[in-house]
């Protein structure tokens, strides 16, 4: 092994005789000891974060995996994890037992030791058999993009029906897991940050987590009829509904905020709003809607928080306009927009009027902005100021006001 500042983190040295060897074997053993103890010591860990390194391996434009793991490193960041150094390998297909093939694995396990990581987290959702082979050769806890993803749901998750959508979530996940031995299972779904569902609920047998299951979706199913009930009634007042949708971290909250003048939690983090959020707004000419905040949407959306939400995000069809806020500082916010509006179609609500919002405009230039086509398609806000939003309310009332 070879001090940080050499280009590679180790030396294979050619094969000797033990007759052409000279060195002290002892002495040479104990100061391999002295120099580790040395540098373990000058590492000091923040007092319970974990430390990761991310992986990415792509078949298509590295373009698109530079900035897949740049999203990774912001989830990463939700999850109060520290990055310590990333790789990303183009392959012509995907190892189907190491995603990057055993040799750049192994090669990717020592940088990883050497900069002290307590983590490996790959950028794309591992497979059981994956999961498995990987374990089997890692001696570190090793998770995937979905796993994250789960875990940062289930902290930001403060209803009822949210803890219970997630959890369904995150059983549904583990639930083909779990022919994994325990020593993978241990390593895997302990959680992140101590918000999974927990190794000793994960290694119980699949009957149990089934049964788990069923019971959370008629628990869901319960809240839902309740809130079923609480839409009739709105409903019988006539009042025209909003959604506010979009990629996460856009700025929805912030909006729904200064159009209603009210403190819903906003933050600039992924995922910050799980539970919906509905508020009145009165337009100018006395005009009233009811305007719902959403769960930010994200690329490559696991499937199981679909399935999960899925009744949560149907809601929408209620809507008589949808707003679908776009953060236009954004570099990827074409992709995000793209990403945002394949969910609308799969939910079959890309019917409903929509009116793009683009939003952060005092952070952009808007004179050199790439795309002033798109920019004529909506309205340019900025969320944190309110004297930005006045033709946003008026293109709003006369949509529902047709």
């Amino acid at each position: 092994i070879l001090p940080d500042e050499d280009s590679e983190p180790y030396q294979v040295l050619e094969p000797i005789t033990i007759q052409e060897l000279k060195n002290d074997c002892l002495a040479q053993i104990m100061a391999l000891e002295s120099e580790l103890t040395r540098k373990n010591s000058l590492y000091k860990p923040e007092s319970g974060r974990e430390t990761a390194f991310l992986i990415n391996a792509t078949t298509s434009d590295p373009k698109d995996a530079y900035a897949s793991i740049e999203e990774l490193k912001e989830l990463c960041k939700t999850s109060h994890i520290k990055v310590i150094g990333t790789a990303i390998q183009r392959r012509r297909t995907i190892d189907p037992k190491f995603v990057v093939g055993k040799g750049k694995l192994s090669s990717l396990i020592i940088q990883a030791i050497q900069k002290y990581a307590t983590l490996l987290v790959f950028d794309r959702e591992l497979s059981s058999s994956q999961i498995r082979s990987i374990t089997d050769f890692v001696e570190m806890k090793v998770i995937d993009r979905t796993q994250l993803i789960l875990d940062i749901f289930a902290g930001q998750a403060k209803s009822r029906e949210g803890k219970f959508q997630v959890e369904l979530a995150q059983m549904e996940y583990l639930l083909p897991r779990l022919i994994t031995k325990n020593t993978a299972m241990s390593r895997l779904t302990g959680g992140i940050g101590g918000r999974g569902p927990g190794e000793t609920k994960l290694e119980i047998n699949r009957r149990r987590v089934n049964e788990r299951i069923n019971r959370l979706k008629k628990e869901i199913a319960k809240i839902r009829k309740q809130r079923h009930q609480q839409k009739s009634r709105r409903k019988k007042k006539d009042l025209p509904i909003i959604s506010i949708v979009g990629y996460t971290n856009v700025g929805k909250s912030t909006l729904l905020n200064t159009l209603t003048q009210s403190k819903i939690m906003a933050a600039n983090r992924l995922f910050a709003t799980l539970d919906p959020s509905s508020r009145r707004l009165r337009f100018p000419k006395d005009t009233e809607v009811i305007i719902t905040d959403t769960v930010g949407f994200i690329q490559d959306l696991p499937k199981e928080l679909m399935e999960a939400f899925h009744a949560t995000l149907v809601e929408l069809s209620d809507a008589n306009v949808i707003l679908h806020v776009i953060d236009i500082s954004n570099p990827r916010y074409q992709q995000q927009k793209d990403s945002v509006e394949k969910i609308l179609k799969n939910l079959k609500l890309d019917a409903i009027p929509t009116l793009y919002v683009f939003n952060k405009i005092d952070k952009v230039n808007l004179d050199t902005f790439d795309n002033k086509w798109l920019l004529n398609q909506g309205v340019l806000v900025s969320a944190t100021q309110k004297q930005t939003l006045k033709p946003l309310v008026e293109k709003l009332e006369s949509m529902v006001s047709r």
